[in-house]
């Protein structure tokens, strides 16, 4: 039946606003907002698409130039010369550099590891470490009840460390995440070990280029998931906002009083 075979009883009826439908729709947009904040958030944190090219990059360009002409000098300073040119262009462009700045902590030690055994593989070492302790650091302050996500991203939702002890839904949230980022790193670990003695340099160069980019982005898409269905963050910093003014207007009116104890 389209509108017109509508009873005429039906169509003439005044629009009348349902409170329970009207509920329901600012329920939706404020779920709306909260992921679009927990998304700009995340975002920010990680890097975003810019963070993820400057994390692939210098590998990328280090395993292609071995490839091609399996010289180590050469693979390695091309490595570390791309991780100081990205953080010459945040500088320059007064963008934040804490991602780019660790690439170049990164790309440095590979490149230290690699010329200290001779072995162009070392090169990647340093970085499969770090894998794997963040791993265990996911895991571990997951189990002792203070998730290394939530004190990586309490100060981007400005909430700091009140989830822990105001915000249930979140430390239950960040937990999860924790979780997530600890297991998934743990199973790219679990692949690249193995291969890192087994494989050759260029196979094993190769292999680590392509799983840098999916587990993380799975990680991230997880840590959406239980934070935009998490209660929203709690603004610490508008909080102590909002109590400073009251305290400027309590002693406002203390002085008026003082000055004009009649009034």
């Amino acid at each position: 039946m389209t509108s017109l075979d509508k009873p005429t009883s039906e169509t003439d009826q005044p629009h009348r606003t349902d409170p329970q439908h009207a509920g329901g729709r600012h329920a939706a947009q404020q779920d709306d907002e909260t992921k679009a904040v927990t998304e700009a958030a995340l975002f920010e944190a990680f890097g975003g698409v810019r963070g993820m090219v400057e994390t692939v990059l210098p590998g990328l360009l280090f395993v292609t130039i071995f490839t091609i002409n399996k010289n180590l000098n050469a693979s390695a300073i091309a490595a570390l010369a791309v991780s100081l040119a990205l953080v010459v262009v945040r500088l320059i462009r007064r963008d934040t550099v804490k991602h780019a700045f660790s690439g170049v902590f990164g790309v440095a030690f590979g490149v230290v590891f690699a010329k200290m055994t001779g072995e162009a593989k070392d090169f990647y070492l340093p970085g499969m470490l770090y894998t794997l302790g963040l791993a265990v650091a996911y895991i571990g302050t997951a189990v002792a009840g203070v998730p290394l996500i939530g004190l990586v991203l309490g100060p981007v939702f400005k909430e700091n460390l009140s989830w822990r002890t105001r915000n249930p839904g979140r430390k239950k949230a960040y937990t999860k995440a924790s979780y997530a980022w600890g297991f998934i790193l743990l199973a790219k670990c679990a692949i690249l070990f193995p291969l890192y003695w087994w494989a050759d340099t260029t196979e094993f160069g190769w292999v680590l280029i392509a799983l840098k980019i999916p587990p993380f982005l799975l990680a991230v898409y997880l840590t959406w998931i239980f934070l935009a269905k998490a209660p929203p963050p709690i603004d610490v910093f508008a909080e102590m906002e909002a109590e400073e003014q009251a305290e400027k207007e309590r002693k406002a009116q203390a002085a008026a009083a003082v000055r004009d104890p009649d009034a």
